[in-house]
């Protein structure tokens, strides 16, 4: 996949703050925005990984301690699941 560079600017405290959490703040901004596209579903848990150098499952599972699910279905949904299921 070609890449393409872009030049980001953050007030100094905020790049403070990562640099004391994280070792390289582009790093840190490229999984924030690779996340951020899996969670609004722009992107598959497939490609995820591979913008991360992980596998699907290691992205999946570390996509869910950040919170992000895996199966995402509203309640209504689950609920029309358990009646489908109930008639079978």
């Amino acid at each position: 996949m070609p890449l393409k560079k872009i030049e980001l600017s953050f007030p100094s405290e905020v790049l403070e703050m990562l640099a004391t959490t994280y070792q390289d703040n582009a790093d840190v901004i490229k999984e924030a925005a690779v996340l951020e596209l899996y969670r609004e579903g722009k992107i598959s848990s497939g490609k995820a990984a591979e913008m991360l150098g992980m596998d699907r499952f290691e992205f999946i599972k570390y996509a869910g301690k950040k919170g992000i699910p895996f199966i995402r279905i509203t309640p209504e949904e689950l609920e029309e699941e358990v009646r489908l299921l109930e008639k079978i």
